[in-house]
């Protein structure tokens, strides 16, 4: 039988090699030959691409039809994160195309990077750093806040809505949590209430999002919603970009109803990392306006950015290889896991 061939893109190279000393781990070595890729998959610049069984992709790849269409031996995607919005799901249903995720890998590590942009906000470091590239110091506009005793809201007490609720306590926080399926011995054991949405956005100092990206979250957070929040909170979002209504959010650091935004996602962000793509692609006038807004947010001195690195921990990195792998297995014993439906 002739060996599966696997694409895996957007691998450095101890990634590869990690997964080349998987694939004998899991004794299947000689059933697949992997090419590993460090850019986005591209089938326009890929010669072997026709000729693949299988692709792995992070979310730096955009699998749409055209690109699924270049693939004509495709049967399995595996994507390595837990998120699709970056794949036409359709569009592999109707080829027959298995796509398989990684539904849990970094709920720790997602939560830990969450308060990272909480404290860099709430300690104002991130303007310190500025003020320190203009040789000012001025401690009196540097001055922050405890968070001990603050409310923070959590919108989306999944698994990793979970772990921030869990590291919030530890700060002596109190928290509100919204959730289309409350837990409520979970709301006992670990010390936490469920509130409705315009509660939580009314009583809470810092607010952070842990939604998927569906068509009923988008623009959850909109001018409606930030209208009712509390002056001078902070708004955190280390879920996806499409959550959060980007000139609803500019507006509202304007106005000051937030004193602040932590952001690990953002409307556009693609475009923001590489600027090169500018010049190379016609931009939709909605793509030009989202990433003049991404610009005057990144300038703000209290908008905290990172591009899209939340889950970007070596010790999440290789669960996600290693959850790749399984689910690469368990295709070829004809036992498929972790499918997206």
């Amino acid at each position: 039988m002739n060996a599966m061939q696997v694409g895996f893109f957007e691998v450095d190279d101890w990634q590869a090699q990690y997964l080349k000393q998987g694939l004998h781990r899991l004794g299947i070595s000689k059933q697949v030959q992997i090419d590993c890729v460090p850019e986005p998959l591209n089938p326009a610049g890929c010669e072997r691409c026709r000729q693949y069984d299988a692709v792995a992709i992070f979310i730096g790849t955009k699998l749409s039809l055209a690109t699924i269409e270049a693939l004509p031996r495709l049967r399995l995607l595996l994507t390595m994160s837990t998120g699709y919005d970056h794949i036409d799901l359709n569009a592999c249903r109707e080829r027959g195309v298995t796509v398989c995720n990684v539904p849990h890998y970094g709920e720790n590590t997602v939560a830990e990077h969450t308060f990272a942009l909480i404290l860099s906000l709430s300690r104002k470091l991130h303007a310190a750093y500025f003020q320190s590239l203009r040789g000012e110091y001025n401690a009196r506009t540097l001055r922050g806040f405890d968070l001990y005793g603050k409310t923070l809201g959590v919108v989306g007490a999944g698994s990793i809505g979970l772990h921030v609720i869990r590291i919030a306590r530890g700060f002596g926080m109190r928290v509100l949590a919204y959730d289309a399926r409350p837990q409520r011995l979970l709301a006992d054991v670990l010390g936490f209430s469920y509130a409705d949405m315009d509660t939580l956005l009314r009583e809470s100092d810092i607010v952070t999002l842990h939604v998927p990206a569906t068509p009923a979250t988008h623009h959850l957070i909109n001018r409606e919603a930030l209208s009712k929040m509390k002056r001078g909170a902070l708004l955190v979002n280390t879920a996806r970009g499409s959550v959060v209504d980007t000139e609803a959010l500019l507006w509202a650091l304007e106005e000051g109803i937030l004193a602040g935004a932590g952001l690990d996602v953002i409307e556009g962000e693609e475009f923001i990392t590489e600027e090169s793509a500018l010049l190379r692609i016609p931009l939709a006038e909605q793509t030009l306006k989202q990433l003049v807004q991404a610009q005057a947010l990144l300038r703000r001195e209290n908008v905290v950015f990172t591009p899209h690195i939340a889950f970007n921990s070596q010790e999440a990195v290789q669960r996600i290889l290693d959850t790749t792998l399984e689910n690469l297995y368990a295709f070829l014993q004809g036992s498929p896991q972790n499918v997206v439906v």
